[in-house]
């Protein structure tokens, strides 16, 4: 008797479909965004170095000194003196 050889297309195309549908199978978790995640402004600190400021934080900011000249907010920045 000749022994047959198992490892034919036949036998090995159903075996590697079923593998690739397996993760399609699983069970899948919805993605959350988080719910504080907001959206982000980019700003410049004194020195020059951005920052990232969440714009509901420039929001509820309060302003300091309305209508400052240039001269001045150098001054109060420590630019010029």
């Amino acid at each position: 008797m000749t022994t047959k050889n198992k490892f034919t297309r036949r036998g090995f195309l159903p075996i590697l479909g079923g593998s690739l549908l397996l993760p399609l199978l699983g069970e899948a978790n919805p993605i959350q965004e988080d719910q504080t995640s907001e959206d982000y402004e980019i700003l410049l600190r004194p020195d020059g170095t951005p920052v990232k400021v969440k714009k509901g934080a420039l929001k509820n900011a309060e302003v300091v000194k309305k209508s400052i000249s240039n001269k001045k907010l150098l001054k109060w920045l420590g630019k010029k003196d």
